[in-house]
């Protein structure tokens, strides 16, 4: 079982202008992109759990 603060790698494919877009937001907020992405994925979860959205799976 993966430790609490173990993190999960993906591959992420985007657009070369999404890409320049999040890279100058992450320099504004003193960020890597990476972690402007991982920033804004936790604040979208966030307010999804927050709206009542949220269901997490059962896992058996």
């Amino acid at each position: 079982m993966a430790s609490p603060n173990e993190k999960k790698q993906l591959l992420l494919r985007i657009s070369p202008g999404l890409y320049e877009a999040l890279a100058a937001w992450a320099e504004d907020d003193f960020r890597s992109v990476n972690g402007q992405i991982e920033y804004l994925l936790t604040q979208c979860v966030r307010e999804r759990k927050k709206s009542g959205r949220y269901t997490p799976r059962q896992e058996e």
